[in-house]
């Protein structure tokens, strides 16, 4: 009883952690709008007024926050329809696959929650992953190859993995990170390509305000890349805890911390669904294998990993 007190502790530790972490992607919006904003606001002297800034700020936030509104409620509401697309998912029928709906059902009705739809991708990579935002779209999404080849045990620990997923509203949480991080990534490809565009058409247009115009362009780009990084790591750091504690709730859930720490092992190397080239898509992943720039940048890559190492989930399951 301790233990599970202990394991729920850190769940709601963890969930008020990503808490903050998602109150900080709006906050990093309305920070670069203002940065942005700030360069603008210079008085007769050429310096800054903070005056004017703040009223250029202020003026401007309903159309950001509408902009930023709209943006994020189409996304949100359309995101299954895009993850099926990128996948090429599809509903596992019952009646094929009784064996994966039969340990499904026991392990919702061990926790009392409602099942997820399932679905299948057909590939022989060995994967899995949870999506949706609320009882109706939650889905758990297999590999045809993680079907195939984990015995019960250890296809059970995978299918509890992405239950708890959608249990600790990881999966919601994870969504909410990948709509902020997309906007400032689409803020970064239409600065940069205005600032192409600029360069390439305007040889010939005469330059006054055309300077002023490029260089606001430039902080706007800058700004972005800074917002895209830092956003980055928030959803990242986000990410990794989670997997932890997925890990953690499963190998309660099914009591056998071994079979899931059994699965972590066949999945590892085998893991690359080479037809979901989505980087948003491969991180929803119960291994998303780092690439190989995470090498090459050694500790500072692994700020930019989305998993921990499987190595150390598999030692902290063999020690659970």
């Amino acid at each position: 009883m301790s233990q599970y007190v202990g394991l729920q502790q850190q769940i709601n530790r963890n969930n008020t952690r990503s808490v903050l972490l998602v109150i900080a992607f709006p906050a990093l919006i309305l920070g670069a709008f203002y940065a942005i904003v700030a360069f603008g606001a210079r008085n007769g002297n050429g310096t800054f007024d903070a005056d004017l800034a703040s009223k250029a700020f202020i003026s401007g936030l309903p159309m950001v926050i509408f902009a930023v509104s709209i943006w994020f409620l189409i996304a949100f509401l359309s995101h299954s329809a895009m993850i099926n697309l990128a996948t090429g998912a599809h509903t596992l029928e019952r009646k094929n696959h009784m064996r994966v709906y039969n340990l499904t059902e026991n392990l919702c009705m061990g926790v009392g929650m409602k099942m997820p739809k399932l679905q299948i991708i057909e590939s022989d990579a060995l994967n899995a992953f949870a999506s949706g935002i609320n009882e109706k779209t939650y889905t758990v999404t297999l590999t045809r190859g993680i079907i195939d080849k984990l015995n019960d045990q250890e296809l059970e620990g995978v299918i509890a993995h992405e239950l708890m997923h959608i249990r600790n509203r990881d999966v919601r949480l994870l969504i909410v990170s990948i709509i902020f991080v997309g906007i400032f990534s689409f803020l970064i490809q239409v600065t940069f390509r205005s600032l192409l565009y600029g360069a390439m058409s305007g040889g010939n247009r005469r330059r006054d305000g055309k300077d002023s115009g490029a260089a606001l362009m430039v902080i706007i780009l800058i700004v972005s890349i800074v917002a895209y990084i830092l956003s980055l790591l928030f959803k990242f750091a986000l990410s990794r805890k989670r997997e932890y504690m997925a890990d953690a709730g499963a190998a309660q859930m099914t009591k056998n911390p071994l079979a899931l720490a059994s699965a972590l092992r066949k999945i590892s190397g085998n893991a690359e669904v080479e037809a979901v080239k989505s980087e948003d898509i491969q991180e929803m992943f119960i291994e998303n294998p780092p690439g190989s720039s995470a090498g090459f940048l050694g500790e500072m890559g692994a700020l930019f990993s989305t998993h921990p190492p499987i190595e150390k989930r598999i030692k902290v399951l063999e020690q659970f």
